[in-house]
């Protein structure tokens, strides 16, 4: 007697486009609430992690508000590198996000979710604004901080909300490309190289210490190709009202988001061989 073949769940032979897209979301708010509750169980290192650009406020920027040496318009310097060390606090957050999924897939983790019905990009998608909101914490704690060394910034709470979702959109781009990485090296120790390699050529090829007019011709090149310089444009415009092309910032965020997330997910099945 011949036993029928259980049949399979819907989810598990097709996927429509809506369902994907459902489904994707649904793991990004997912893993949003897990890092929260991870947040919530480990403050300290929120306020670790904010040491660093609390120092470049208030040793960098303090001291170079007294030279006066980089043209910043009609807003002090130290005003003016406040956006960029804002980017740099989620840059820094998100760049070494890859060594997390490494840790996963040792612990065998990733090999768990990824024979689950969720789809790779709703794994890459969900780790990046994962990231993007442990980043927006940190941004937080350096608005906070800015404000206390009375830094000109916005008191606007839209633009603050609006500036948290810039943080993690440039956020979630940086933890994709720190996901590609792991996905080409697989071991830790070579993304923390990696890692610690590019991150201060990111923060310096970029609008976030000066305006890109004064670099040399081929750092302006890489500035006007780095992300990095349209979210610290952006987040000028909201805490500091100054000039910019909001629909071009933006949409290179997005698009670099989108471009990420399309590769880590990519490379997340080279992670679990």
């Amino acid at each position: 007697m011949s036993v029928k073949a259980a049949v399979p769940p819907d989810v598990w032979v097709s996927r429509g486009p809506l369902a994907t897209i459902r489904v994707t979301f649904s793991r990004i708010i997912t893993f949003c609430l897990v890092e929260l509750q991870k947040l919530s169980h480990d403050r300290t290192e929120l306020f670790t992690r904010a040491i660093q650009p609390i120092l470049w406020l208030g040793i960098f920027g303090t001291t170079f508000s007294r030279v006066r040496a980089i043209p910043t318009g009609d807003v002090s310097y130290l005003a003016f590198m406040s956006p960029g060390v804002i980017a740099q606090s989620g840059m820094f957050v998100a760049i070494f996000y890859g060594i997390q999924i490494i840790w996963e897939r040792d612990a065998g983790i990733l090999a768990k979710l990824l024979v689950t019905p969720t789809p790779r990009v709703a794994l890459a998608a969900g780790k990046a604004f994962a990231a993007g909101i442990r980043s927006v914490a940190i941004a937080l704690v350096v608005i906070a901080f800015a404000l206390i060394i009375r830094v000109d910034l916005t008191l606007n709470p839209l633009k603050w909300l609006a500036a948290c979702g810039v943080v993690m959109l440039g956020s979630a781009f940086f933890c994709c490309l720190s996901l590609c990485i792991a996905g080409l090296v697989l071991h830790r120790d070579r993304l923390m190289g990696i890692g610690q390699a590019i991150t201060m050529p990111l923060f310096f090829a970029s609008n976030a210490l000066y305006p890109i007019e004064m670099m040399p011709s081929w750092v302006q090149v890489l500035a006007r190709v780095n992300p990095m310089s349209y979210e610290v444009s952006m987040l000028r415009g909201l805490l500091l009202g100054q000039p910019t092309n909001y629909l071009a910032d933006l949409t290179v965020l997005i698009v670099a988001g989108v471009v990420g997330i399309a590769v880590a997910s990519s490379l997340m099945g080279r992670l679990s061989r």
